[in-house]
């Protein structure tokens, strides 16, 4: 009952900070999420759980504070205080720090990879996606009155920090938590010129990373070198793995192509064609670790003698999330006029 508790608040303080117009009301909804986030961090009682979980209350509550602080010099200096009505400086750039915070932007990225490490798979699933979804709806709302030169400062940053960064991991929470800050800096550089596509990319890169942490829960990997002994228990499931991360980093003809070739002709459209040259060429070292995984878990096997018998293993029911969402990473390109229509 606690774990129902907890998601039900969780979707609560989602569906009002999402739908709410007035600040105070999407700062309650942030407060919700957060509290409703941490017990499922700290669950399983390990000191690092324990450590994780304070790290991202302290994080937050101190986002928290900067995002009503912004919001109260905004109604100060307007009279405003409707979210659409951010027109003052200093309150656009409190609140850029504020939900950089929230999101893990760099510069304010340290916490993110150390508390997606210390959750579990499913936790960690839900750090990366649905607790994105607040401050990115937020950053949407609030668009048209935000530094553009800012931001396109922190998404290069991040773009080339997530992929610098995940190289050297063998921890695969890390290497996701990296990749997630690698994309929200792509995300972030297309904010003001076209926000919609901003919303579509999470969208995507909600249903390929949801399709990644469901796998690898299922198949129980935490490490590279458990990767690559999962091949031997679930092939199938690891050959879809492998599709899900290729899609993750962008190459055609999967799903994650579609939003990184759209932001890129939009950043040409608006004349930034060296952000769009640079934030392309950073996207190969993704790249790298996307392929790494990718290999790891189909092609490599640990060494293992010749007399070494296949793991036994019991015929697992079909997972049909798991089946929904890597169908959908892999194969929505063709659909590309659908899914813009939708947004």
């Amino acid at each position: 009952y606690a774990k129902l508790t907890f998601f039900l608040s969780l979707v609560l303080g989602t569906t009002i900070t999402i739908s709410s117009n007035h600040w105070v009301t999407a700062w309650t909804g942030l407060e919700i999420n957060t509290l409703a986030i941490i017990p499922l961090i700290s669950k399983s009682h390990h000191p690092r759980a324990i450590e994780a979980a304070i790290k991202y209350f302290l994080v937050q509550a101190a986002a928290s504070t900067l995002l009503l602080f912004s919001s109260m010099t905004n109604a100060w200096h307007t009279g405003q205080w409707d979210i659409t009505q951010l027109n003052h400086p200093l309150s656009s750039l409190l609140l850029t720090t504020a939900i950089a915070m929230k999101l893990g932007l760099v510069p304010f990225h340290f916490w993110f990879p150390e508390v997606l490490q210390g959750s579990p798979l499913t936790t960690a699933m839900l750090l990366s996606t649905v607790m994105k979804f607040p401050p990115i709806t937020i950053l949407f709302l609030t668009s048209h009155s935000l530094n553009p030169t800012l931001l396109t400062i922190m998404a290069i940053a991040s773009a080339a920090l997530g992929g610098w960064m995940g190289l050297n991991q063998t921890q695969i929470r890390k290497v996701l938590a990296f990749s997630s800050i690698s994309h929200l800096g792509w995300m972030t550089i297309t904010l003001i010129y076209n926000p919609k596509l901003t919303l579509m990319t999470f969208y995507l890169y909600c249903i390929m990373t949801a399709a990644i942490f469901l796998s690898l829960n299922t198949t129980k990997s935490l490490k590279l070198s458990t990767m690559m002994t999962s091949w031997t228990k679930t092939p199938v499931l690891n050959t879809v793995l492998m599709m899900t991360l290729l899609s993750l980093a962008g190459l055609p003809p999967l799903t994650g192509f579609l939003p990184k070739w759209l932001i890129i002709q939009e950043l040409s459209k608006q004349e930034m064609a060296t952000s769009a040259a640079i934030i392309a060429i950073l996207s190969l070292l993704g790249l790298f670790f996307y392929l790494r995984l990718a290999y790891y878990s189909t092609i490599t096997l640990p060494p293992n003698p010749t007399n070494h018998m296949k793991q036994w293993h019991t015929n697992k029911p079909a997972d049909t999330l798991i089946a929904m969402l890597s169908s959908m990473s892999a194969l929505l390109l063709p659909l590309s006029p659908m899914v813009l229509a939708f947004i």
